[in-house]
């Protein structure tokens, strides 16, 4: 009886999670396309009031607000950016309220990492943060250092002024 009993909690158990990873990789996959629709309602629908997104850019870490002034231009114009899912990892806490991800994607940049943490709400899941990097193939790492080396510099001098 006990086994049967264990068996049956660890089927519900499996069973709960992957309904889980479906719900949050379906509302990844809305947002993702939200964007490229350039649905600006919906895209910021499925986020939280106090999301942030950090993206590719050294300066580019937003509070949902910023963010909502930064992308509205690119919505209004109907073309915000397109992401596709070449892969997604989904992860959540013990409790189930919290889950987190990273995904490679391809876009515009080219194959592009995404990583987040979605919260539930009483709403449905909703995604609480993200960053956005654009990935660079090891062999390649010395010439975009290179590349970046003037703005790099002049940010880090604006970042820790007390060191100039």
């Amino acid at each position: 009886m006990l086994k049967q009993l264990l068996f049956t909690l660890l089927l519900t158990s499996s069973y709960c999670f992957s309904q889980q990873n479906n719900e949050i990789n379906t509302i990844i996959e809305q947002w993702h396309k939200a964007a490229a629709d350039a649905n600006y309602k919906s895209y910021f629908s499925l986020m939280t009031k106090d999301a942030i997104f950090i993206g590719t850019d050294p300066t580019e870490n937003w509070d949902n607000t910023e963010f909502k002034a930064f992308s509205k231009p690119y919505f209004d114009k109907g073309k915000a950016w397109s992401f596709s899912t070449l892969e997604r990892n989904i992860f959540l806490d013990n409790t189930s309220n919290l889950a987190w991800f990273d995904e490679l994607l391809d876009t515009q940049m080219g194959v592009c990492r995404g990583s987040g943490v979605l919260q539930k709400t009483a709403n449905g899941w909703k995604i609480k943060h993200y960053v956005l990097s654009i990935t660079i193939p090891n062999e390649n790492v010395k010439q975009i250092t290179e590349i970046k080396r003037s703005f790099d510099t002049n940010l880090i001098k604006k970042l820790r002024p007390e060191k100039n």
